[in-house]
């Protein structure tokens, strides 16, 4: 159980803050978009985040909020795609990990259908920097699916911590404590 706390702070050593979001790099297919949430620490940890809360909350949870998450995002990527602006993406997407990170921190437990809008709302900014890279992909439905995948394997890795950590509710709320800080970081670095 303490293998939780020991990915996260593996995770921070990473820190290349949300380097996953330059427009340098080409977006050429599936590759490229199953690489775009693993190459920001941003991503990684909301979407493991939102996975651990899910398995926090338990029953339905479990798969609604991922499933919130990911619709939610797509359609984000789908307007984010289309040439819409959107003010200060990076430091949103920080601030939802410090939100997510703050309901582990604090075991927060909300409704389930609440608990999918505030999801669903955070990923608006994630799906928002996932349609900037859209545009420059060669089939932007093939690079679509790619950061599905990595995004539902992201949460999946989530909801396996969240329900190993279940039993050891600190764990949990210490993982939130480091996103937290993390998000802090990410914010400063923005």
């Amino acid at each position: 159980m303490k293998y939780t706390l020991i990915v996260l702070l593996a995770l921070l050593t990473y820190i290349p803050t949300a380097g996953a979001h330059s427009l340098a790099t080409e977006s050429v297919g599936f590759i490229s978009g199953l690489a775009h949430p693993l190459l920001g620490l941003d991503h990684i940890l909301a979407m493991i985040a939102v996975g651990i809360w899910a398995a926090q909350l338990g029953g339905n949870a479990v798969w609604r909020l991922p499933l919130s998450f990911i619709s939610m995002m797509l359609l984000a990527a789908v307007i984010g795609a289309s040439g819409f602006s959107l003010p200060s993406p990076e430091l949103l997407i920080a601030v939802s990990v410090i939100c997510l990170g703050l309901l582990l921190a604090l075991a927060i437990r909300l409704p389930v259908n609440v608990s999918m809008l505030l999801v669903g709302l955070l990923a608006v900014f994630h799906g928002y920097a996932h349609g900037l890279e859209m545009q420059q992909a060669h089939s932007p439905l093939i690079y679509g699916s790619g950061f599905v995948v990595a995004t539902a394997l992201l949460h999946l890795s989530g909801i396996v911590l969240g329900k190993l950590s279940y039993r050891q509710h600190l764990l949990s709320r210490l993982s939130g404590a480091v996103m937290t800080m993390a998000g802090l970081y990410l914010v400063t670095a923005v």
